[in-house]
């Protein structure tokens, strides 16, 4: 079994636009605990068990992500789709954490070895970026500095210790509605300020930074304000941002106690969890 961790923009800039319409960004990215989890097994054709509290969501989907690259990578390596793909969906969808593209990377590692494929690791990662510009960034599962379309990728600096809440008022968001949605003008790229020693610094460096994407969710989303500012006064939260284009937000903590002590006053209508950094 194979985990498919949720990605997490602890920032993330739009510094431009491409003659084809997708907008360049600046975004540092990292993974959390939350995951789905995924395997495979032989089979005579191609097919998609879901289980788990998001399972229904993608059930009227017949050929999303996971089965998608499934496909693509069969077709490249030459070979028939024959597996049994079994997704356990934990994390929200449409919900800024990148779990579809999570589900898709794991989906072409799992296969490369049930299929007892030889590809290099470049290759794997070019079909991964035919199936959207998240996918390279979790085939890799580390925290790293985004740039391009999301194709471009270099190692972060290390993150400090410190522990996350994510919370969604339950709202999906699909991006390109929030893409359409965003006004002003471009940022520009500020050069790095790292490594961050501390989650103080490390927090000074969101500050300036933030997401250019929260005011188009907040006016597709209205709810996405009221979830910042409780995350905003709650004990001990250091940052607090949206993650990518939303609707999921977080708030940066220095102990896993203090994430996991902050979720007692949540709505109960909100969706939360309270975890670490992986990768």
């Amino acid at each position: 079994m194979r985990h498919a961790h949720a990605k997490v923009n602890l920032w993330l800039n739009v510094v431009g636009r491409r003659a084809d319409g997708y907008h360049l960004l600046d975004s540092l990215v990292a993974f959390v605990d939350l995951a789905d989890t995924l395997s495979t097994r032989s089979a005579e054709r191609l097919s998609l068990e879901l289980d788990g509290p998001y399972a229904a969501e993608l059930a009227e989907d017949g050929d999303n992500l996971v089965l998608k690259a499934a496909r693509l990578l069969a077709d490249r390596a030459g070979v028939a789709p024959r597996a049994v793909i079994a997704l356990g969906k934990h994390i929200p969808v449409a919900a800024g954490l990148g779990g579809g593209s999570a589900d898709a990377a794991a989906v072409l590692r799992e296969l490369v070895d049930l299929w007892r494929l030889t590809m290099a690791e470049e290759e794997l990662l070019d079909l991964g970026r035919s199936l959207g510009a998240d996918v390279p960034m979790c085939l890799a599962g580390r925290a790293a500095l985004v740039s391009g379309v999301g194709e471009h990728l270099k190692p972060a600096p290390a993150l400090p210790p410190m522990a996350i809440l994510l919370v969604n008022p339950r709202a999906a968001l699909p991006t390109h509605e929030v893409f359409a949605a965003r006004r002003g003008p471009f940022s520009q790229a500020k050069p790095l300020a790292g490594p961050w020693r501390t989650l103080a610094e490390l927090a000074a460096e969101l500050l300036r930074r933030g997401n250019d994407l929260s005011a188009a969710a907040i006016s597709l989303r209205p709810a996405i304000a009221d979830v910042l500012a409780f995350l905003r006064g709650s004990a001990g939260a250091r940052y607090t941002g949206m993650s990518g284009s939303g609707a999921t937000c977080f708030a940066l903590y220095d102990t896993p106690a203090a994430a996991r002590g902050a979720t007692a006053s949540l709505p109960a209508a909100w969706w939360r969890h309270a975890g670490t950094f992986v990768g």
